[in-house]
């Protein structure tokens, strides 16, 4: 933990320009008319995840897909990575045309304990602005964990409530592969079946973490008429493309209380949008 702990601090930073083009294929790939964005027009709102992403070599990446550990993030020597939560702070909207900048820093290593087994969390701050006007404040959460934690619960879990506000988002192989492409990530649980069925023991593709959130992000936007001014989410269980997605909400003065979950199911991903 020590020489893991040495990553604390270290800071990447990255930019990209907003293009039309990239506006009208995240809009298509949220099954919104596309339309014909405009220099200067409000980009949908958590687009930057599909910004300045790595351009890491085909050769350098590991067996799961993703860059192999110990550039930017520490290379913590558990198989698995995910992205557990994280929380928004919205101060301004992306704009076509703008050129996006993310400086990125380590904020903290830690070891836990769970059920299945040990769990490293990283904490990275993303700051992001656009010609020196801030866009965001980001916390990232993402826990690295053991190839056991695929197992069954030894007891069942609860079936996630409907809410007041409910939607049904079908999931499909192209519609994360898509996703994957627009986020340039090669973790192969989203798109190749025989790797997450038979090498991580998942019952189907994953549907990513940032990709709910963005979902339940756009049901907040729609039922308040605006987007939200700070936005949390929390991985609670995977949810996979075997069955569609329920993606819910509740109201509670100017709070929105937001999850996602398999009919049926336990809540995937839990989240909360202020005004």
């Amino acid at each position: 933990m020590e020489h893991l702990r040495g990553w604390i601090g270290r800071e990447a930073v990255a930019a990209e320009p907003v293009t039309a083009d990239l506006v009208r294929k995240f809009r298509a790939t949220f099954d919104e008319e596309p339309g014909d964005p405009r220099a200067g027009e409000a980009a949908p709102r958590l687009l930057h995840w599909c910004l300045a992403q790595p351009a890491v070599l085909t050769s350098a990446l590991g067996p799961d897909g993703h860059p192999a550990r110990g550039g930017f993030l520490p290379p913590v020597p558990l198989p698995r990575r995910m992205w557990a939560g994280g929380s928004l702070v919205f101060h301004d909207d992306i704009r076509v045309g703008d050129v996006v900048r993310r400086v990125s820093r380590v904020e903290e290593v830690t070891l836990k304990h769970g059920h299945t087994g040990p769990l490293c969390f990283v904490t990275v701050k993303h700051e992001v602005d656009a010609a020196g006007r801030a866009i965001l404040t980001e916390r990232q959460d993402i826990v690295y964990r053991g190839m056991e934690a695929a197992g069954t619960p030894s007891k069942p879990p609860e079936p996630a409530p409907e809410g007041a506000h409910r939607r049904e988002v079908a999931l499909s192989p192209p519609l994360l592969f898509r996703y994957s492409a627009l986020t340039f990530n090669g973790h192969r649980i989203h798109y190749d079946l025989p790797y997450v069925t038979q090498v991580e023991g998942y019952p189907g593709l994953v549907v990513h973490g940032p990709l709910q959130a963005t979902l339940l992000l756009r049901l907040a936007t729609a039922i308040h008429g605006a987007p939200p001014a700070r936005f949390s989410f929390r991985g609670l269980s995977p949810a996979f493309d075997t069955a569609p997605l329920t993606v819910n909400a509740t109201p509670g003065g100017e709070r929105l209380r937001l999850w996602t979950a398999r009919p049926g199911g336990p809540v995937a991903m839990s989240a909360e949008a202020q005004w």
